[in-house]
């Protein structure tokens, strides 16, 4: 009975000392958080007055909002009685063992530090990284998303992303579409390409400049190959793609251009 009143004691004597701390510590930090809301999203609507590239905006927001959340735990835990500078030294000491352990993450950040200044690509942007083609969703800090043709996401480390090859189909703005038609060797060349070349100038999603083009690709075994080649917006790459393969059977067919296919020659025997 006497051991359980002097636990008892204890524990309130505990809890007159520490209580007080660790209360006053969770309204600093409930409070902090709504605090470092409310000075992230009033630093965005900023940035997006001033005009800040897209995906540099979110960057800077990230890595400020991480910022002022390590503070506010530097603060929390100092509210609490813990040493600052003993706590300072222990989260040096642990900050290099988790760096060596987390060297990939590391390189990640530096990826996209080199993403920013670079800047070889923005959102909204088609690119082709790390063997993954897609439209830049965000840029993160570790990462980079991008939304396939296929509407997956895919989610690159920026590590791999910067030290690799980067193509930029958005950045110029335009892209060719190369696609290939085949007609029989009995056709004439010059009408084939009139009529492949019509199709291209009369599809309004097909750039006049630079000039799409008609050209005999090669002769192949059964067919005279053309490469067949409109620049689009990146955007309407697809749709030009397609209605390049559609459009062009229909107006060879009007046409009476032969599209070659295997015949097949059935053999009787007489009975």
């Amino acid at each position: 009975m006497e051991k359980a009143e002097e636990w008892m004691n204890y524990g309130l004597e505990l809890a007159k000392e520490f209580g007080p701390k660790l209360i006053t510590a969770i309204l600093i930090y409930l409070v902090g958080i709504w605090v470092i809301k409310r000075i992230t999203g009033g630093t965005r609507k900023m940035m997006s007055k001033s005009k800040y590239d897209e995906s540099l905006q979110k960057f800077l927001l990230n890595l400020f909002s991480w910022a002022l959340k390590v503070f506010l735990v530097i603060v929390v835990i100092s509210r609490l009685g813990v040493d600052v500078t003993t706590f300072a030294a222990v989260i040096a000491a642990a900050g290099l063992a988790v760096g060596l352990a987390l060297q990939g993450s590391l390189s990640n950040f530096a990826g996209g530090v080199l993403i920013m200044i670079f800047k070889p690509y923005r959102i909204g942007d088609l690119i082709e990284a790390q063997g993954i083609l897609g439209k830049v969703k965000e840029i993160e800090i570790f990462t980079t998303k991008m939304v396939t043709p296929q509407n997956k996401l895919a989610i690159v480390p920026n590590g791999a992303v910067a030290n690799g090859n980067i193509i930029n189909y958005t950045a110029e703005g335009k892209m060719r579409v190369d696609t290939v038609i085949g007609v029989g060797y009995g056709e004439d060349i010059k009408k084939t390409k009139e009529v492949l070349l019509n199709v291209l100038t009369s599809n309004p999603k097909v750039l006049q400049e630079p000039a799409p083009s008609v050209n005999v690709l090669e002769l192949a075994d059964s067919s005279v190959n053309f490469a067949v080649r409109p620049y689009c917006k990146p955007e309407d790459y697809w749709d030009v793609y397609f209605e390049t393969y559609e459009k062009s059977k229909l107006a060879l067919d009007a046409a009476g251009i032969e599209i070659p296919y295997p015949h097949r020659v059935e053999i009787r025997k007489e009975g």
